[in-house]
C-alpha cells in the first residue's frame, strides 16, 4: 500500500510539473516570436547591452526606431523543454538608444566612400547597388551595431499553488560576456503585454483593479505605419493616482488637457465597475473654464469635461457632476456660486480670512494693523456672568463697525436688516463726546466727534449714517478727553480692561484712510447677501459624496482665484485630517491643478507649512491624491517633485526643463526626443504600475454627442 502511495504522489508530482512547464512555454511563445529574429548581443552589463543586427532582419520587423523595445534571451527552442526556474529562462527587456560602432566599422567606412565615389554625378545608381558593390561585400556590410540600455528582467514564478506567474526585476541580477542573447522586435501582442505588465502584489492590493486604454505605443515623431507597433494600446489603472502626486508637463498645445480629460473621465467611470465599483470625489480647479465649458478648440464637435455623464448614462450620473463659479454663465444654468455672505456671521471670520489673504502684499501699518483683527464670538463657559457679558459686547461693537465698513466698501447688508447696536455705547462716553471741548491740536476733529456722538445717540442711525459716526469715534479715542475719561472707566471697570479694545481701534482706523474701502472691495465679487452656507463646505460634501467637482476660475482676479483655492485646500486637508484623527478612513480625494505655476509654491519656495506642499508630502495618509498640471518642471516645488509617483510628459523645449525631468526614473533616456518631438499627445508615461517609462500617443479625448 506504502509503495502504491509513493507511486500515485510521483504521478501527481510529475503531472504539476508538466502544467508548470506547458505553462512556461506558453509565456515564452506569447513574449518570443523566432520570426522577430533581429540580432545578437555580443557585449553586455549592468546597465547596457550592444546588439549586432543586419540589415535584412531590420527590414523584416519593420525597422528598429530609437527607443523601440527590444527583448533578449537565451531561450529560443519553445517546442523543448522549459526549466523555467533556471537562470537562462528569462527575458531581459531592451530599450534601444543609438548606433554602435562594431569593431570593422572603420575598414567598413571606408568601403563605403570609396563605392559612393565611384558612383559620385550617376544620379540614377546608388553605391549599394549590384553594379557598384558584390552581393558579399553587402552583406558584410549590412551589419551595424545598437546600443541598448538594460530596463529589466521577465522571468517566471511559482506562486506556490501550482501556477507560473510572470515577474519583472528592474535590473540585471546576473550576466555572462561570453553567452550570446538572442534578440528580437517584440510583436503587437507581445509588446502589449511587454507595456501592459503589472506587478502581481500591486496589482492584488488596488481598490479597483481595471484599467483603461490611453493611447497606443508610439516611439518617434516619424510614426509610420510598416513600422509593427500600429494599434498597440496601453493602458493604465486608474486606482494608481489614488492617494498619489500626478505630473503633466509639456507646451501649451501638447495635449496636457486632453490627457487630464481622459484622467479624470477614467477615475469618474470606476462608479460604473460591476466588480469593483468606486466612488472617488475629484475636484478640478480650471483657471481657463476648459472643463466647465464647451469650447471650440478641440475642434468641430467640442466636448467639456462636466458632460462626463453622457458616457454611462447611468440614472442619475449627471448629478454626479457639479460645477462651481463665481460668476454665472449662460450654458450652465445649474452653477453653484462661489460666494458667501460677508455679513452672516457664521460666515464673518471667512470672509475676513479672505480679505485678508487678498490684502496680502500691502504693507501699510493700518492694514497690517487690520488684518490682526479676528471675529470669534466669546464663549460663555470661560468667564463669569460679569466678565461674559462685558467680552459680548466688545465683541458686538466690534462687529456692528467691521460690517458698517464691509457696507461702505460695497458689501451689500441682507435686505431688511439693521443695524444692532442697543447698549453698545455707553452714555458716559456719548457725553464726552457731546461736551466735547478740544485742545488746539484736536480743533481739526470737533465737528466729527460731535456729529459721530448725535448718530451713535439715535434710536436707529442707518448704516450709511454709522460710518460717519465710527470715523468720528476713532478720532475721539485719540483725544485728550478719551483718555481721561477712559482712566476712570479703568478704575471702575472689574476687569481693569478699557472701554475700546485694540481690535475695535484697528477696525476703526480703517474709516479715515480714503484707500481702505477701495482695498476691501477687491472681493466684493466673493459677496452675496443671500446665502447662509460656505461653499467649501459644500465643495468638500460633494467630493465626499463621490463627484466630479468643477471650480471655473476664468472669470476670477489672479489673486482671488489663489485665495479661493486656498480655502477650499485648506478644507479638504483639514476635514480628511480630522477623520484620520479619529481613527476613521478619510474618503478618497483626487485634487486637478491646471496651470499649476499660479497655485503651486515656486521651486525657490521653502515654506513647508504651505496647504500644496503639505498636501504632496502628508496627502497620502489622508486619501489625498494630486494631479498638476504645468509647463515647466522647474517652476515646481522639490518637495513637491519627489512626492510624485506618475508622470505624464510631453514637449519641452529647453535643457534646463529636461535636466530637472531626468533627476526621476528613467526620463534620462527621453531627453531628446522630449526636445525634438513636439507633436500632440505624444507623451512618456510612467505610472505605479508601470515599471519603467513608456512612449504613448494619447488618445483624443470623446464623448456621446449630446
Amino acid at each position: 500500500m506504502e509503495g502504491y502511495m509513493s507511486s500515485v504522489e510521483a504521478i501527481v508530482k510529475e503531472k504539476d510539473e508538466n502544467k508548470l512547464i506547458d505553462a512556461a512555454q506558453k509565456w515564452f511563445k506569447a513574449l518570443v516570436q523566432p520570426s522577430q529574429y533581429v540580432g545578437e548581443v555580443y557585449s553586455i552589463s549592468y546597465e547596457s547591452a550592444l546588439v549586432q543586427i543586419h540589415d535584412h532582419h531590420r527590414k523584416q520587423v519593420g525597422g528598429i526606431p530609437s527607443l523601440s523595445f527590444l527583448i533578449a534571451t537565451r531561450v529560443t527552442n519553445l517546442e523543448e523543454k522549459i526549466e523555467y526556474a533556471l537562470e537562462d529562462s528569462s527575458i531581459i527587456l531592451l530599450r534601444v538608444m543609438d548606433a554602435a560602432q562594431l569593431p570593422g566599422d572603420i575598414e567598413a567606412q571606408r568601403i563605403r566612400a570609396q563605392s559612393a565615389q565611384r558612383v559620385s554625378g550617376e544620379v540614377e545608381q546608388h553605391w549599394d547597388g549590384p553594379k557598384t558593390m558584390d552581393a558579399q561585400t553587402n552583406n558584410l556590410l549590412s551589419f551595424a551595431g545598437i546600443s541598448c540600455r538594460v530596463i529589466g528582467t521577465f522571468f517566471l514564478e511559482n506562486n506556490g499553488r501550482g501556477e507560473l506567474i510572470l515577474r519583472f526585476g528592474s535590473d540585471l541580477s546576473n550576466y555572462y560576456p561570453n553567452k550570446g542573447l538572442k534578440v528580437f522586435k517584440p510583436n503587437r501582442s507581445a509588446l502589449q503585454q511587454i507595456v501592459n505588465y503589472q506587478d502581481p502584489e500591486r496589482y492584488a492590493d488596488l481598490k479597483n483593479r481595471s484599467r483603461v486604454p490611453i493611447g497606443e505605443i508610439r516611439y518617434a515623431s516619424t510614426n509610420r505605419p510598416f513600422q509593427g507597433i500600429s494599434n498597440v494600446e496601453v493602458s493604465i489603472s486608474p486606482a494608481d493616482l489614488l492617494q498619489q502626486k500626478t505630473a503633466l508637463f509639456g507646451m501649451t498645445r501638447t495635449g496636457k488637457s486632453n490627457t487630464t480629460k481622459i484622467i479624470a473621465k477614467s477615475i469618474f467611470d470606476l462608479r460604473f465597475d460591476k466588480d469593483e465599483p468606486l466612488r472617488i470625489g475629484q475636484v478640478i480647479f480650471d483657471p481657463n473654464g476648459e472643463y466647465a465649458n464647451e469650447n471650440t478648440q478641440d475642434g468641430k464637435n467640442p466636448t467639456a469635461l462636466k458632460n462626463v455623464w453622457l458616457s454611462n448614462k447611468v440614472k442619475g450620473a449627471k448629478q454626479d457632476v457639479v460645477t462651481y463659479g463665481i460668476l454665472k454663465h449662460p450654458d450652465d444654468p445649474d452653477r453653484n456660486l462661489m460666494l458667501i455672505n460677508f455679513h452672516d456671521e457664521v460666515m464673518l471670520q471667512i470672509g475676513k480670512e479672505m480679505i485678508n489673504n487678498a490684502l496680502s502684499d500691502y504693507s501699510a501699518q493700518y492694514i497690517t494693523n487690520f488684518k490682526l483683527v479676528e471675529f470669534n464670538r466669546p464663549d460663555e463657559k470661560f468667564f463669569d456672568k460679569s466678565e461674559y457679558i462685558g467680552e459680548l459686547t466688545r465683541y458686538n461693537r466690534r462687529v456692528l463697525a467691521y460690517r458698517t465698513l464691509l457696507k461702505k466698501a460695497g458689501f451689500e447688508v441682507p435686505k431688511g436688516q439693521q443695524p444692532l447696536f442697543k447698549n453698545l455705547f455707553s452714555k458716559e462716553l456719548l457725553k464726552q463726546m457731546q461736551d466735547f471741548h478740544p485742545t488746539k491740536k484736536e480743533q481739526d476733529f470737533e465737528q466729527a466727534i460731535k456729529t459721530s456722538a448725535s448718530i451713535l445717540s439715535s434710536s436707529s442711525p442707518g448704516w450709511d449714517a454709522l460710518a460717519t459716526a465710527f470715523e468720528g469715534l476713532f478720532y475721539f479715542l485719540k483725544t485728550d478727553a478719551y483718555t481721561a475719561f477712559n482712566t476712570q472707566y479703568i478704575k471702575d471697570s472689574s476687569t481693569g480692561q478699557g472701554w475700546a479694545d485694540s481690535d475695535l481701534e484697528r477696525v476703526l482706523e480703517m474709516f479715515v484712510h480714503p484707500k481702505a474701502t477701495n482695498l476691501l472691495g477687491i472681493v466684493v465679487t466673493q459677496h452675496t447677501s443671500k446665502v447662509s452656507t460656505d461653499y467649501a463646505d459644500d465643495i468638500y460634501n460633494d467630493l465626499v459624496a463621490g463627484r466630479l467637482v468643477i471650480i471655473d476660475q476664468s472669470s476670477g482676479e489672479p489673486k482671488i482665484n489663489e485665495s479661493v483655492a486656498e480655502r477650499v485646500m485648506w478644507k479638504i486637508f483639514r476635514s480628511n485630517q480630522k477623520v484620520f484623527r479619529e481613527g476613521k478612513t478619510p474618503p478618497d480625494i483626487l485634487i486637478y491643478i491646471e496651470e499649476a505655476h499660479n497655485l503651486l509654491p515656486s521651486d525657490k519656495e521653502t515654506d513647508l507649512s504651505d496647504i500644496w506642499v503639505r498636501t504632496a508630502k502628508e496627502g497620502a495618509k489622508y486619501m489625498l491624491g494630486m494631479v498638476y498640471v504645468t509647463q515647466e518642471v522647474s517652476s515646481i516645488q522639490k518637495n513637491i517633485l519627489k512626492n510624485t509617483a506618475n508622470w505624464f510628459i510631453g514637449h519641452l523645449n529647453n535643457t534646463d526643463e529636461t535636466r530637472e525631468l531626468k533627476k526621476f526614473y528613467d526620463f534620462a533616456d527621453f531627453e531628446s526626443s522630449i526636445i525634438r518631438a513636439q507633436d500632440k499627445g505624444f507623451l512618456r508615461v510612467k505610472t505605479l504600475s508601470n515599471l519603467f517609462v513608456i512612449p504613448v500617443q494619447v488618445k483624443k479625448f470623446e464623448l456621446p454627442t449630446h
